[in-house]
């Protein structure tokens, strides 16, 4: 009998911000699996600094990841799979700890189709997690969306013009991906006259932690970086925007 995959969200980087239901499911997987990349220089990934609170180191297992050489990520996405799917054959449940959410611009998609493709039968579930632009407008007491608002979120790595007309067509965006050319996010940024609405958040919940206002933010930022343009509310009468 094949066993279950769960992909558990476990947030940007705060253990508190860990659903009961993660925990539970943390707790009653026979395997912890949690992502590392040449970042992290061998040592813990982020996901793993989360989970090692809540789950006992001999049950992690850590998966190398490459996040920009393409050859070297079909393989190791290769690896994952073959690792998780040694688990789930003989009937047990792995776990896969991902940072935000598993829907959202996640490596467990990749893992989960390749182990399906291993482990025929698998059951795959998620478990939601809290998201790194929720956790920066928690952060900046900001708003994501209210009344008739729309809310996008790009990845920076879609290029600039899908940024472009986001800025220019909804009330909030939100964009990934962009920390290491953050000065060129923050330009297009300050070209659709949004520079006053941006915040930028690094390290969410981790030490180091960086939370300001675009305006006052130079330089590139870590990948995980997050930037948050969202519409200036001041003044408004209550339900205004309905």
């Amino acid at each position: 009998m094949t066993g279950a995959l769960v992909g558990v969200g476990v947030g940007p980087g705060d253990p508190e911000h860990l659903t009961l239901k993660a925990v539970r499911e943390l707790g009653a997987a026979d395997r912890v699996f949690v992502p590392a990349t040449a970042a992290s220089a061998g040592g813990a990934g982020r996901a793993e600094a989360v989970v090692a609170q809540h789950v006992a180191p001999d049950r992690l297992v850590r998966l190398g990841f490459a996040m920009t050489d393409a050859g070297e990520r079909e393989a190791k996405w290769d690896a994952a799979g073959a690792a998780i799917a040694d688990v789930v054959r003989g009937g047990g449940t792995a776990a896969f700890a991902t940072l935000g959410d598993p829907a959202v611009y996640s490596t467990f998609a990749y893992v989960a189709h390749t182990v399906a493709r291993l482990a025929p039968g698998v059951a795959v579930r998620t478990v939601p997690g809290i998201t790194a632009m929720q956790d920066l407008a928690a952060r900046t007491g900001a708003l994501l969306a209210e009344g008739t608002d729309g809310l996008a979120l790009v990845p920076w790595t879609a290029g600039a013009d899908r940024v472009r007309t986001a800025l220019d067509s909804f009330e909030t965006v939100v964009i990934y991906k962009g920390g290491r050319q953050l000065p060129q996010v923050l330009d297009v940024v300050r070209a659709a006259g949004r520079e006053d609405e941006a915040a930028v958040g690094t390290h969410l919940g981790l030490d180091g932690e960086v939370v300001a206002a675009a305006s006052l933010t130079d330089g590139p930022a870590p990948y995980f970086s997050t930037v948050l343009v969202t519409p200036a509310r001041g003044g408004a009468p209550r339900g205004g925007r309905l």
